[in-house]
């Protein structure tokens, strides 16, 4: 029997409903005092709806939208909370806008396209750049192929010394 929309939800309950593991939400609200669930007895957390979405956003942010915890914060506070719960919900028109105070570079690289081809990434550089950047291409492979040889004379700094 699940809970019904309205319910108040235990950490563990939002836990496993966020994929996140319980000690993310407790370290989410150290970093951001907009969470605030409900505390019973023994220091036992309630997350009330509002609160829910608002993780939901969170998390978005952080794991799927490749957002740091200050730039979350940044949007938090010049944005608002209203923002970042409806973010999660994967409409275009209401993600946060890329205003330079609140965006943060992507922590991670999982969320980039493999690189494109050499030539499809050429177009629209200027023959100059494209010759030294083939250049330099060239170099690097040069030098990952001495990395990479067995070593003997290719490599001096490999050897032992003569005794």
């Amino acid at each position: 029997m699940s809970k019904s929309a309205e319910a108040f939800r235990t950490i563990s309950e939002v836990a496993d409903e966020l994929e996140v593991p319980k000690h993310v939400l407790r370290f989410w609200e150290q970093k951001f005092p907009q969470i605030r669930p409900m505390k019973r007895g023994g220091g036992r957390r309630y997350y009330r709806p509002e609160d829910l979405d608002l993780l939901r956003g969170i998390r978005h942010l952080l794991h799927l939208e490749g957002y740091t915890i200050r730039g979350v914060q940044k949007i938090l506070r010049l944005q608002g909370v209203d923002e970042v719960k409806r973010c999660w919900a994967g409409r275009p028109a209401e993600r946060p806008a890329p205003a330079a105070a609140a965006e943060s570079p992507p922590r991670s690289k999982r969320k980039q396209a493999p690189p494109a081809p050499a030539d499809r990434a050429a177009v629209g550089l200027p023959r100059d750049v494209l010759r030294s950047l083939k250049s330099a291409l060239s170099e690097l492979e040069a030098c990952r192929r001495l990395l990479a040889a067995p070593s003997g004379d290719q490599q001096p700094w490999a050897r032992r010394p003569e005794r």
